[in-house]
Parts: structure tokens; C-alpha cells; sequence
């Protein structure tokens, strides 16, 4: 009799359990979080709150609100920008997004959404740098950039230029302030940022953007299905109005018609 009341309740003990688990299966499935990397050392695309902690930036808030219009989640991790690809192609995360020039190299081992933002790449020189005004003035330069970056693809194209690449670009931007390096090549946005924030009265802004290009959103090279709700989301949010008040909120002005599209 003993066995028998053991052998009634392990068996009512199992298919609770195996209601239990179907349960935590169905949970899951119906909240998918989509496993988001980027650098956060770019603001105002991304960087690390200094109060909270938290990831903040337009980057942060645009991937956010893709994802809202699209039911799930985003975990979004902090990666060093040259190990966000690799991150992809190992299956680590499932999206890149980091103020990332959509460009024929990168295209080849990644697939890009439509593009979010429109970035030129400019120069940031010491507050007191009256020799570089422009990119035909930096030959011979110490250059910084970061790895990986678009900036760094310019940079290798100047000659005669030492070109230093630094793993963040704040490093890049510290470099430039113990004149160790002459210049910073980066994305306009960032460097603006830099220069009325931490740079403030120490760098600046010189010279024309060198040419201006689209900045995408990557997932590993063949994954239609999240390409096309990556897509989705973002034509959402640029129809209903929260892309224009994500890009009021970092850039303090009204996007422009090109990056509506």
C-alpha cells in the first residue's frame, strides 16, 4: 500500500511539473528578447548613464522603440565596435546597432537594414590647433580613430598620416587632449557631442564632413525573417511620429526629410 501512494503521487508530481514547464515554455515564446549589441562609448548614439548605470542614447532609444512596435524585447549589451560583427556571425547577438556606416566591406559578412540616420565623418582638433582645417591639411598627421570605424578607413587613405587606433573612441578623443595624437576622425554627431560636453573648452569642430552616408542596423548576413521586422519597426516609428521624438530628444532639432524615407 506504501508503494502504491508513492507510485500516485511521483506520478501526479510529473505531470505537474510537465504542466509547469509547457507553461514557461509558452511565456517565453510569446516574449522573445532580441539579444542587441553596441559600443556604448558613442553619445549621444549610446553611452553609459553616469546616474543610473543604464544604457542611454538615440541608438538605445530607436532599437527600443523597433522592438516595442514589433512585440518583444531588447537586451542590449555593451560591445567593444570591433567585436559587434563577430558577435553577429557567432550567433552572440542577434542585432548591431551603433552609429554604423552601412558600407560594401561591412555588407559582405552582415545583412543592413534601411538606413536610420545620415552621418558625415569630421575632424576634432585641440581648441588651439589653427593648422588643420580641413582633411587636405592632415598628411604627415598623428590621426586617431577608432578600430573598426569608418574614421580608421579614411584615416588609411591619407598619406604619410600616423594613424593611431584606439579600442573606444573616448580613448581616441583622450589621446587628442594629451596631445598624443593631432587629430580625431569620427562621426559628426559624436564628435559635436564630445565638443560641447566633455570637450567643452578644450576641442573642437574644424573643417567640412567628409562625404555623408547612411547608418544601419546589422543582423547576421541571410536572416531575412529579423531584417524584415527590424524593417517594419523602424517604417513604424518613422510613420508615427516616435523616431521624430527620439531624434528631437538627443539632437535638439526636427529630423531631417532625408532620414524620414
Amino acid at each position: 500500500m506504501k508503494f502504491k501512494k508513492i507510485a500516485v503521487l511521483l506520478g501526479a508530481f510529473t505531470i505537474a511539473s510537465s504542466l509547469f514547464i509547457a507553461g514557461c515554455g509558452n511565456t517565453g515564446s510569446t516574449q522573445k528578447a532580441w539579444r542587441v549589441g553596441t559600443d556604448a562609448t558613442y553619445a549621444p548614439f549610446g553611452f553609459k548613464d553616469k546616474d543610473s548605470g543604464k544604457l542611454a542614447g538615440f541608438d538605445i532609444d530607436i532599437i527600443n522603440a523597433i522592438a516595442q512596435e514589433e512585440g518583444v524585447e531588447a537586451d542590449v549589451q555593451n560591445l567593444n565596435f570591433d567585436a559587434l560583427l563577430p558577435a553577429l556571425q557567432s550567433n552572440t547577438i542577434d542585432i548591431a546597432i551603433s552609429d554604423m556606416t552601412i558600407s560594401e566591406d561591412r555588407a559582405k559578412s552582415v545583412d543592413f537594414s534601411k538606413p536610420y540616420y545620415i552621418a558625415g565623418n569630421g575632424l576634432v582638433v585641440n581648441i588651439d590647433n589653427t593648422n588643420i582645417n580641413s582633411f587636405k591639411d592632415l598628411e604627415g598627421k598623428r590621426i586617431g580613430v577608432s578600430i573598426g570605424s569608418t574614421g580608421a578607413e579614411i584615416a588609411s587613405k591619407i598619406p604619410n598620416a600616423d594613424v593611431r587606433q584606439f579600442n573606444l573612441i573616448v580613448d581616441a578623443f583622450l589621446e587628442l587632449q594629451n596631445r598624443g595624437v593631432d587629430v580625431v576622425i569620427n562621426d559628426t554627431p559624436v564628435n559635436e557631442y564630445y565638443v560641447n560636453s566633455k570637450g567643452k573648452g578644450i576641442a573642437k569642430v574644424t573643417g567640412e564632413d567628409y562625404d555623408a552616408a547612411p547608418l544601419g542596423i546589422a543582423v547576421k548576413k541571410g536572416n531575412t525573417e529579423l531584417l524584415n521586422k527590424v524593417n517594419d519597426g523602424l517604417a513604424k516609428i518613422k510613420a508615427n511620429g516616435k523616431y521624430a521624438e527620439i531624434y528631437k530628444k538627443w539632437f535638439g532639432k526636427e529630423p531631417p526629410a532625408e532620414d524620414l524615407k
